[in-house]
C-alpha cells in the first residue's frame, strides 16, 4: 500500500528533498541555544581570566551573532519548509482526488446502487485528506525529527559521554511502549474511519431526502435512528481515544523521567568537581531537544496511523473493478444507424439474484419507433439500460449495426445514445450550463435553438437570469416539466440517432405533457427511438408495441394489431380507462 501511494509521491520527490533540507536546518538552529548557554556560563561569566569589559564584549558578539541567526535567518527557514510542505502535500491530495474522480467515472451503476453516496464522498474528501499527514509527517517530520535527534546526540557526546548514556538510558523502555500501544492502533483508527464514514452517508442521504421526512412528520423517527448512527461513531471515537490517551500517558512519563535522571547525575558530577556548571546546563536543555523529537515521534506514529488506516479505505476504493470495461481491440463508433438487434438476451442484477429479463429477442430496425409497455418491475427500463452498456448483458447479446456492442467503445456507444428519463438529473449550475451537457462547447446559438426545440425557450427566458439563472441542487428551482424540457434541450443539443424515453411524460400536469410530448414528437423524428411508457396513450403511434411481463416479451404489434388480439395489452389499455 506504501508503494502504491508512492507513485503519486514520486513527481515531487524534489519539493520533498528540498523540504527536508530547509527542515533540518530550521531544527538544528535552536541546538545552538544549549551552547550559547555552556559558553556564556563557563567562557564568558565564569572565566576570571577575562576582564568585566572583555566578559561584556564577548557576551554582546555571542548574542548579536545568535540574534542575526534567529531574527534574519530562521524567519524565511520557517516560513519556506512550511510553505513547500503544504504546496507539496496539496499537490499530491489534488493528484490522488483526480484520479479518484476520473475512478469514479467508470465505475459502473452496480457499484453506486450498493453504495451510499456519503461513504464515497468520504473517502474522496475525508479520507485522502487524512493521508496528507503520511506526507508531512511520514515523509518529512519523522526524518527531520530522527535527523535532529542524531545531531542533539552527537553534541552530547561531544560534551559528555556519561550524561549522554544516562540521557538514553530510558530509550528502550520508549521503544517497548510504543510497539505494544501502536499495533493495535491502526484497527482502531479504521473503526473509526468507517463510523465517521457512516454518519456522513446518512447525512447526505437524509438531507437529500428532507421533504419526505416533513411530509410523514417523522422528524423524531429520524433523530432516534441518526443518534444510533452517531452513537456508533462516538463509541468508535472514544476507543479509539483511550487507547491513545493510555499510549501518550506512559510514552510521556518514560521521557519525563530522563530530566530527572540528568538533573540528578548531572547535579551529582557538578559537586564533585568533575563537571562545569555550563555543561549541566547545556545538557538540560539537549535532553528538551532530544526527548521533544521522541514526543514528536509518538504525536506522529498516531497520526500515521490514522494515515495509513485512511489509505486503506481510499485504495479499497481505488480496488472497486469496473463492471464495464472496453476489450483491448474495440472499435470506434463514428455515426451509428440505428439497427438495434436483442439476441436471446438474458439478464442478473447479481449473480445470486434471479433473472430480471428472460430471452428476450427483438429486432428495431434503424428510424423505427418502439414502446416498452407493461406493469411496473416488469423489466422495460432494466432493457433499455442495457443498450448504453450502464450494465452487461449476462448471456446472450445486444448488436448495434450488426456489431456486438461489447466490441465497440463504451464512449462513442454512450455517445450515439439520447437520454430523457422521468427524474432527469440537473446540476446546480446555469441553465445554459445544464444544456451544454448534450454537447459541450456548443455555441451560444445551438443552445438557444436546442431550448427552442424543446418548448424551453419561453420559460428560461422568464426566469430571472434567462439563461445564466441557476437551477440549485438537481434543479430545485424548476418545476418538474421545466426540468423535463431542460433535460429534452440538451438531447437536441446532443443529436444522437439513437433516442430513449424512459417514463419520460409521466407525473407532469397536462399543460406540461403536452409541451413535452410535443416537443418528444420532434425530437424523435428520423431516429431509432425506445420509449417506456406507463401512459399507453402517448404511444399508440409507435412502429411497435412491445409488451413486457417479468422479464419477458409478452405480446408484440402495432396498437390496432394488439387491440384485436385482445390479448394482455388490451387489458392493460382497458384498466388504464382508454378503451
Amino acid at each position: 500500500m506504501m508503494r502504491r501511494y508512492m507513485e503519486f509521491v514520486k513527481p515531487y520527490r524534489k519539493q520533498i528533498v528540498i523540504t527536508l533540507i530547509i527542515g533540518i536546518i530550521k531544527f538544528i538552529i535552536p541546538l545552538l541555544i544549549p551552547i550559547l548557554i555552556k559558553y556564556v556560563i563557563d567562557d564568558v561569566i565564569a572565566n576570571d581570566l577575562l576582564t568585566k569589559d572583555e566578559k561584556l564584549t564577548r557576551l554582546f558578539l555571542s548574542i548579536g551573532i545568535m540574534g542575526f541567526i534567529f531574527v534574519v535567518i530562521r524567519p524565511p527557514v520557517e516560513y519556506y519548509r512550511q510553505y513547500f510542505a503544504q504546496w507539496t502535500s496539496n499537490k499530491i491530495l489534488y493528484d490522488i482526488r483526480k484520479f479518484l474522480y476520473g475512478h469514479l467515472q467508470k465505475l459502473g451503476l452496480q457499484f453506486y446502487a450498493n453504495k451510499k453516496t456519503g461513504e464515497v464522498i468520504s473517502r474522496v474528501i475525508n479520507d485522502v485528506e487524512q493521508t496528507k499527514e503520511f506526507v508531512i509527517t511520514g515523509l518529512m517530520n519523522v526524518w527531520i525529527d530522527l535527523t535532529t535527534i542524531f545531531i542533539a546526540l552527537g553534541i552530547m557526546l561531544a560534551l559528555d559521554i556519561k550524561l549522554t548514556l544516562v540521557s538514553i538510558i530510558m530509550i528502550p523502555f520508549y521503544a517497548i511502549s510504543i510497539k505494544y500501544f501502536f499495533g493495535n492502533l491502526r484497527k482502531l483508527t479504521r473503526n473509526r474511519s468507517q463510523a465517521l464514514a457512516e454518519v456522513q452517508g446518512y447525512l447526505h442521504e437524509r438531507v437529500q431526502g428532507v421533504a419526505v421526512i416533513k411530509s410523514f412528520a417523522i422528524e423524531e423517527h429520524e433523530q432516534t435512528l441518526f443518534n444510533k448512527t452517531n452513537r456508533n461513531f462516538l463509541q468508535k471515537a472514544l476507543a479509539h481515544t483511550s487507547w491513545n490517551a493510555k499510549a501518550f500517558a506512559v510514552v510521556n512519563t518514560i521521557t519525563d523521567i530522563s530530566p530527572i535522571l540528568i538533573v540528578a547525575y548531572a547535579g551529582y558530577e557538578v559537586i564533585n568537581g568533575n563537571l562545569s556548571i555550563g555543561t549541566m546546563v547545556a545538557f538540560t536543555g539537549y535532553i528538551e531537544r532530544l526527548y521533544g523529537p521522541l514526543r514528536r515521534l509518538v504525536n506522529s506514529s498516531t497520526t500515521l496511523t490514522q494515515a495509513v488506516a485512511s489509505m486503506d479505505r481510499v485504495f479499497a476504493l481505488i480496488d472497486e473493478e469496473y463492471d464495464i470495461t472496453d476489450k483491448p481491440n474495440a472499435k470506434e463508433i463514428q455515426k451509428a444507424h440505428g439497427h438495434i438487434e436483442f439476441r436471446d438476451v438474458s439478464f442478473s442484477y447479481g449473480e445470486d439474484e434471479s433473472l430480471a429479463l428472460k430471452n428476450i429477442s427483438l429486432n428495431i430496425t434503424a428510424g423505427q419507433t418502439i414502446a416498452l409497455v407493461g406493469m411496473s418491475g416488469g423489466g422495460k427500463s432494466t432493457l433499455v439500460s442495457l443498450i448504453p452498456r450502464f450494465y452487461d448483458v449476462t448471456s446472450g447479446k445486444i448488436l448495434l449495426d450488426g456489431s456486438d456492442i461489447r466490441d465497440v467503445k463504451a464512449h462513442s456507444l454512450r455517445n450515439q445514445i439520447g437520454m430523457v428519463l422521468q427524474d432527469n438529473i440537473l446540476f446546480s449550475d446555469t441553465v445554459k450550463e445544464n444544456i451544454l451537457l448534450g454537447k459541450p462547447g456548443a455555441s451560444d446559438e445551438e443552445v438557444i435553438e436546442a431550448a427552442k426545440a424543446a418548448n424551453a425557450y419561453d420559460f428560461i427566458m422568464n426566469l430571472p437570469n434567462g439563461f445564466d439563472t441557476k437551477v440549485g441542487e438537481r434543479g430545485v428551482k424548476l418545476s418538474g416539466g421545466q426540468k423535463q424540457r431542460v433535460a429534452i434541450a440538451r438531447v437536441f443539443l446532443k443529436n444522437p440517432p439513437i433516442l430513449i424515453l424512459d417514463e419520460a411524460t409521466s407525473a407532469l400536469d397536462l399543460e406540461s405533457e403536452h409541451l413535452i410530448q410535443e416537443a418528444l414528437d420532434k425530437l424523435a423524428r428520423d431516429r431509432t427511438t425506445l420509449i417506456v411508457a406507463h401512459r399507453l396513450s402517448t404511444i399508440t403511434h409507435a412502429d411497435q408495441i412491445v409488451l413486457v411481463e417479468h422479464g419477458k416479451i409478452v405480446e408484440v404489434g402495432r396498437h390496432e394489431e394488439l387491440m384485436a388480439k385482445k390479448g394482455h395489452y388490451y387489458e392493460l389499455f382497458d384498466v388504464q380507462n382508454l378503451n
